[in-house]
């Protein structure tokens, strides 16, 4: 991408320097949230925002992200390269400066960059301090120079240049292994990223490499916003064809939203701010939420869908089967943390109300027949709502008063949540081997009559009539909706144990659906977790083996001298199990394997479950061809 010398007033000047980097590897929580997976992957996102930048202001159309065999990753951009020339404070390269000082960058004084992320100006300093090795590569003005920095510090001066006939800057790093519990990055996760950058960057190509697994996927959506809305509702129908796309400026505040509704029961709002996905929403979501319900309000009452003595739908009223992502860029964001989670800017709620009010009532004035069905959906959706308050009093009113927990529960005697589990279990028979074999201090046991409502196809009234949801949700305490409360968790782990079969995986992915779309947060602080029971028995004399699948029963079998002698029993359900046997391989900690339940893509997984649980039998069918070839021991 070839950028004229007026257009790349980015030099030494423009970096300012704060304060140093020194508590950055004593504190790395501070910085980036957690050593765990999470702040693993923030490093990527840190570098990879500097880039986003450089595109931002029109500099980069094309990023390439490289996982490599050995967990080190690298990012290249074609924009203009950091600035190499000396810095005024110190008179070392600015681009040294850049990486090694806590504060340093060009995002300040809006000069070098009118709207960026990385505004905190920690970002790729401090994942130079978290690296074991960090090696940067600036083609810049023809010529090529590189510098290497261990544990942040600069173990070479920046090298003489090379020429070079492109630009841009390649940062590539390995995460320190004394600072982070694991390092593994996962494709899924860098994927959702760098695909929610790409739909609010139009044109802007991104690549993920993967070299581990040989896996390459290419992120660029000329579309924009109306790309990403349709990709949120691929698999779902929308009551109008088009999405609405609103763009608009005021006082430096760019907005741009996407909405569309669909015929499910759920709403999905993504909010972004200077293209970092605040997941705690903040004054921008509030804005758009709060024009949204005048506008609809307004254009209901223009056209008469709503009648004089009705009330105004309110902003619930109108949550049910809405996708929406609303952005925002602005020059000095204020974001609660480092990590970026929530935007706190007053104004911004103000500005986005005004323009997303007027842009939809300008589009509603041009699409009347939307306006009549989102009005009649939200006015049905009032009617459950209420319908469901009724039935939550009444679940409220019998839970959690000691003698009031469902009668099927085999509670536990410790009353710290924390170290308390529970098991939800398929069928009476499995629950009777799960109640005996338990150990009772500390593990509950819940058994389930069959399947539970498929909560996908049904709005929250009809959920909670569900007698087996009711139980599920007395018993974990914390209610759903705007009742729940995650700080009434009675188990800290909450364990789903069905058979290993057909049946038993439907049974986990309603309960599953449940969880996801009912108590996500639960899923998001590690609670929920999938029990993982043995498929085989294997037995030669006194000596038994289980096995968890066909490759290790096979493993067992072939590497015997006389196979014959061995005893193999499949387990078609649970129930077969002795209670012994069942605490032994599934519910005794030391020995058990348990799966973690994790979103690593929420985008991804909410329209798995749309199509897995969903209506539209087509996208059921395209998914399973496609996925066919990963299916393991299935019972038919």
């Amino acid at each position: 991408m070839n950028v004229s010398p007026s257009d790349t007033q980015y030099t030494a000047s423009s970096i300012q320097v704060l304060e140093g980097l020194k508590a950055v590897r004593m504190r790395p929580s501070m910085y980036i949230g957690d050593t765990s997976a999470k702040g693993l992957h923030h490093l990527v996102y840190e570098v990879v925002d500097n880039s986003i930048d450089e595109a931002i202001g029109g500099y980069c159309d094309r990023i390439v992200v490289t996982v490599h065999e050995d967990e080190s990753v690298s990012v290249e951009d074609n924009g203009r390269g950091i600035p190499t020339d000396p810095h005024p404070s110190n008179g070392r390269p600015a681009s040294e400066v850049v990486l090694t000082v806590l504060h340093a960058g060009g995002k300040f004084d809006n000069k070098a960059y009118k709207v960026s992320g990385g505004l905190h100006g920690v970002g790729v300093s401090v994942v130079n301090a978290l690296s074991e090795w960090l090696e940067v590569t600036i083609c810049r003005g023809g010529l090529a120079r590189s510098q290497r920095f261990e544990r942040g510090v600069p173990v070479t001066d920046l090298s003489d240049g090379v020429p070079m006939d492109k630009q841009g800057t390649i940062v590539r790093f390995m995460p320190d292994k004394l600072i982070f519990e694991e390092i593994h990055f996962s494709f899924e996760v860098l994927s959702a990223r760098f695909r929610e950058l790409a739909f609010l960057n139009p044109g802007l190509a991104i690549c993920l490499d993967d070299r581990r697994e040989g896996k390459v996927k290419e992120f660029c959506y000329e579309g924009g916003m109306r790309s990403f809305i349709e990709y949120l509702n691929r698999g779902k129908t929308p009551l109008f064809p088009e999405p609405i796309v609103i763009s608009g400026e005021r006082d430096t505040v760019a907005v741009d939203l996407g909405l569309q509704y669909n015929d499910t029961y759920m709403e999905r709002v993504f909010g972004f701010a200077n293209l970092i996905h605040t997941m705690e929403g903040g004054t921008h979501v509030s804005g758009f939420r709060t024009a949204l319900t005048r506008a609809v309000n307004e254009a209901a009452r223009r056209g008469k869908y709503l009648k004089e003595k009705e009330e105004n739908l309110t902003g619930d009223d109108l949550k049910e089967g809405l996708t929406a992502v609303i952005s925002v860029k602005l020059p000095s964001p204020q974001f609660e943390g480092q990590t970026k989670t929530k935007l706190g800017n007053s104004d911004v709620k103000g500005i986005v109300d005004s323009i997303v009010y007027d842009g939809l009532l300008n589009w509603f004035e041009e699409h009347d027949a939307a306006v009549k069905v989102v009005v009649e959906k939200a006015i049905k959706a009032r009617q459950a709502r209420d319908a469901a308050k009724k039935a939550r009093e009444l679940v409220r009113k019998t839970a959690m008063s000691g003698l009031s927990l469902p009668g099927k529960l085999a509670d536990c005697s410790n009353k710290n949540p924390e170290h308390c589990e529970i098991y939800i279990v398929e069928g009476d028979s499995a629950g009777g081997s799960a109640k005996q074999g338990r150990d009772r201090s500390f593990q509950a046991i819940l058994p389930l009559r069959g399947k539970i409502l498929n909560v996908e196809k049904a709005r929250v009234d009809k959920a909670l009539g569900n007698q087996e949801i009711r139980t599920i949700i007395q018993t974990l305490g914390t209610g759903i909706g705007e009742d729940f409360d995650p700080t009434k968790l009675r188990y800290h782990k909450i364990i789903i144990m069905t058979d290993a079969d057909v049946d038993g995986a439907h049974i986990s992915t309603l309960l599953l659906t449940f969880f996801y779309r009912y108590t996500p947060t639960l899923i998001e602080n590690g609670y929920l977790y999938l029990a993982q029971p043995p498929l085989y028995r294997v037995q030669k004399g006194k000596t038994v083996t289980y096995c968890y699948n066909e490759k290790e029963l096979r493993a067992i079998l072939d590497g015997a001298a006389d196979p014959t002698k061995f005893s193999v029993q499949r387990y078609k359900g649970l129930g077969e199990m002795n209670p012994d046997q069942l605490w032994e391989t599934t519910m005794d900690p030391q020995n058990r394997m348990l799966k973690k339940v994790e979103i690593e893509d929420g985008m991804e997984a909410d329209e798995y479950f749309s199509i897995l649980m969903g209506d539209r039998v087509e996208p059921r069918r395209e998914f399973i061809e496609a996925h066919a070839h990963l299916v393991r021991n299935l019972d038919v």
